[in-house]
């Protein structure tokens, strides 16, 4: 009852401390803002499929490039296609992918950042220099050469996303170990014989764990621009697969006559980016975090 009870109690603190968070985010205009952006695409995403007025891949010559009308809100595309129903579709693919690939950059990066930074010496150094070598790479040859041996499905993208955005996170990750294992506790531990493993989880991560997560929350807003930039380049999801990217490369030489066709993949990626920001500034801001101090990436 009694181990219950703690649990309960643990369980109660954690949820206050995500409420005063969310409360204190919220607080600021910029804030509040980035919060409604973000739940907006969110919840838009999640109900995409019962909104759509339209089969995202149904094809109807007869309704090429139709302008914005009460039939088709924003008009439709060089194939006939709702491009409405195409965005908010977009959307879907575009938050699923970059959030999966976000949380594996996130759990890998941080988990090999506090090990290298809690263990040191030749490890560390042989570890850092690998990471290094790889950061050293331009990301998007070598997610055109992954995708162009692999293909382009979601198994490939998320799981290669999520490794060029964690190279980043190691470094700010064994950073922030580096703060904290000379404090009292850390050494406190050792003098225990807890084990590496043991120290990491129950002394490290709960000192670093808020500087990772503003870590990843900004690298979700650049993934998310470098998968519409692959799609964008053709290397993204394949079609018909509505994708904001792939929509802006389709209609980018339609500007002159049919402008409905990329403002709306454009207006959707840069609101969602702009919304991932701001929240991400806000969360730092909440916990007290000053990212201008971090370790380069």
């Amino acid at each position: 009852m009694d181990i219950d009870k703690i649990s309960e109690e643990e369980q109660k603190n954690s949820l206050s401390k995500v409420l005063e968070v969310l409360k204190t985010m919220a607080s600021k205009p910029s804030g509040f803002i980035g919060l409604f952006i973000l739940v907006f695409h969110v919840v838009l995403a999640s109900v995409s499929p019962f909104l759509a007025p339209y089969d995202y891949k149904a094809i109807d010559p007869t309704l090429m490039l139709q302008a914005p009308s009460s039939e088709y809100w924003f008009g439709t595309d060089s194939l006939g296609r709702d491009v409405f129903t195409r965005t908010i579709m977009g959307g879907r693919t575009a938050l699923t992918i970059t959030f999966f690939g976000s949380l594996i950059a996130l759990l890998w990066g941080g988990l090999l950042g506090i090990f290298c930074g809690l263990v040191g010496g030749k490890i560390d150094d042989v570890v850092m220099r690998i990471v290094d070598a790889f950061l050293s790479i331009p990301w998007i040859l070598a997610m055109l050469l992954i995708v162009s041996l692999l293909g382009t499905s979601t198994e490939v993208l998320i799981p290669a996303l999520g490794f060029f955005y964690g190279k980043g996170i190691v470094r700010v990750a064994r950073a922030a170990t580096h703060d904290v294992i000379a404090k009292d506790f850390i050494v406190s531990a050792r003098a225990r014989g807890h084990s590496n493993m043991s120290i990491i989880w129950n002394e490290i991560i709960p000192n670093v764990r808020d500087a990772i997560l503003v870590e990843g929350a900004m690298r979700w807003s650049w993934m998310l621009l470098g998968f519409s930039s692959l799609s964008f380049l053709g290397f993204g999801v394949s079609p018909p697969t509505p994708d904001w990217g792939l929509m802006i490369s389709n209609a980018r030489g339609l500007m002159s006559f049919a402008y409905w066709a990329v403002i709306a993949p454009v207006v959707g990626l840069s609101s969602l980016i702009i919304g991932i920001n701001l929240t991400a500034d806000a969360f730092a801001k909440a916990l007290g975090i000053d990212r201008s101090t971090k370790a380069p990436v």
